[in-house]
């Protein structure tokens, strides 16, 4: 059987805000997408191997990642890059944990810059991952 390598937590900010109103737009869909985003996260390593998850960066110490995971919704046939839909993850080598701080489509986000925006959420929210990353 397929081993999980890492626990995965979604973060108190990432529900409240866009994981919320992904569950009220999607409804039943939703609860499959979180599902599979969660079997993803589980195997991280496997998917930076993949089209579907972005290395931003790795702390100085090597010990955490910054990861952008594309994904699609369960039941709509787009490809997780063409869907907009993301995940910003930090990865906890030390912990085996993947923290899923910020799961958004692009058009919840000004349109002007993406990642300016993601990354000054993570900033906001997020300072223990802001430090590790100099964002």
């Amino acid at each position: 059987m397929d081993q999980c390598k890492y626990n995965v937590v979604f973060e108190p900010f990432s529900e409240k805000h866009f994981v919320k109103s992904f569950a009220k737009k999607y409804k039943s869909s939703w609860v499959k997408t979180q599902d599979y985003i969660e079997f993803m996260c589980g195997r991280i390593d496997n998917v930076l191997n993949t089209q579907h998850a972005d290395l931003i960066s790795t702390s100085a110490d090597g010990n955490y990642k910054l990861v952008k995971l594309d994904f699609a919704i369960f039941g709509i046939k787009v490809s997780p890059k063409k869907s907009g839909n993301r995940c910003i993850l930090c990865v906890d080598e030390k912990l085996n944990l993947v923290r899923v701080l910020l799961v958004y489509a692009k058009t919840d986000l000004p349109a002007k810059n993406e990642t300016q925006e993601w990354k000054k959420m993570v900033r906001d929210e997020y300072e223990d991952v802001a430090d590790k990353f100099k964002l």
